[in-house]
């Protein structure tokens, strides 16, 4: 289900206590329960020491979307990932085949909302002394479903860019604790109106390309717009992630896998040798092109 939201409304929606054994980590401040007889001394966010904390106020989860991607694919395809860098370090694969990994539900909302939207904008014609200016006004209506948006501060862009490109709603599932046997998970503490202000930017993005694309011009450069508000409904989601642990060169990285379907991105290193060695190939290809070109052009 999706739950209506007034902005213009006082909300009475307080969180509540859920009976959840909180652990905070020391190094990142985030806060995450475990389900069940697995509990891990690591933050799955950063891989820092975590301990036992008092018992926080959330927000009822509603729904998610259960783990579809178990720890061994979830292994293999960070191995994938690894195989296919560019100038990766020969020892990399080795490297974070002793990393650890940790499966968490991170906390996300979907925003649907109605947009009335009136805007003014500006494209170019010609070039010269025949290049125009053109100024636009025009209305729109634009309907957003299921905007996705995260509902934590650790759920970084290389979490929330992994989740994006594979989220489904009909994935979604009624919200039932036993989902999170064996996991960690990050409770809901932000209220609607915060994760509103949190998809700002983002909303703000996309309305200005809707509007590029309602205007139909190459160049179009929107000046301002201003939009009317509706039918906002919202969701507590909770999305899986794999996320993969390790330390090179003494600096702790991370490789993210989807638990939905897979995908597959991180953080990892180069090899300046491999790089030295590509730089110097281009150099020298491009230099014999130049010379074949040169002598070909002598008469």
């Amino acid at each position: 289900m999706e739950f209506p939201f007034d902005p213009d409304k006082p909300q009475r929606e307080p969180p509540s206590l859920l009976g959840d054994h909180v652990h905070q980590c020391e190094t990142c401040g985030g806060a995450v329960v475990f389900t069940g007889p697995t509990v891990s001394e690591r933050c799955p966010y950063c891989n820092g020491p975590v301990v036992l904390a008092t018992e926080e106020k959330a927000y009822e989860t509603m729904a998610l979307v259960p783990f579809r991607i178990d720890r061994a694919v979830a292994e293999r395809s960070v191995t994938e990932w690894i195989r296919h860098r560019f100038a990766a370090p020969n020892d990399l694969g080795h490297v974070i085949s002793k990393g650890s990994v940790a499966g968490i539900y991170a906390p996300f909302w979907t925003f649907d909302s109605k947009e009335a939207i009136q805007y003014w904008a500006s494209y170019t014609t010609g070039s010269g002394d025949k290049r125009r200016r053109h100024h636009v006004s025009n209305k729109m209506n634009v309907h957003f479903d299921d905007l996705l948006v995260p509902a934590s501060e650790h759920v970084t862009p290389l979490i929330r860019d992994g989740i994006l490109h594979d989220f489904q709603p009909g994935y979604l599932r009624p919200y039932r604790a036993g989902y999170l046997a064996g996991f960690a998970a990050e409770r809901h503490h932000w209220t609607v109106g915060k994760g509103l202000r949190m998809n700002a930017q983002d909303k703000d993005l996309l309305i200005r390309n809707r509007i590029k694309k309602h205007v139909g011009k190459s160049g179009t450069r929107v000046d301002r717009y201003r939009t009317d508000t509706s039918g906002i409904h919202y969701r507590r989601i909770l999305l899986p992630v794999w996320i993969m642990h390790y330390t090179y060169g003494g600096k702790p990285k991370r490789v993210v896998v989807s638990g939905i379907d897979g995908r597959t991105f991180g953080e990892r290193p180069f090899s300046p040798w491999k790089l030295a060695a590509y730089s110097a190939f281009l150099t020298a290809v491009t230099m014999m092109m130049g010379l074949t070109w040169g002598a070909s052009t002598v008469p």
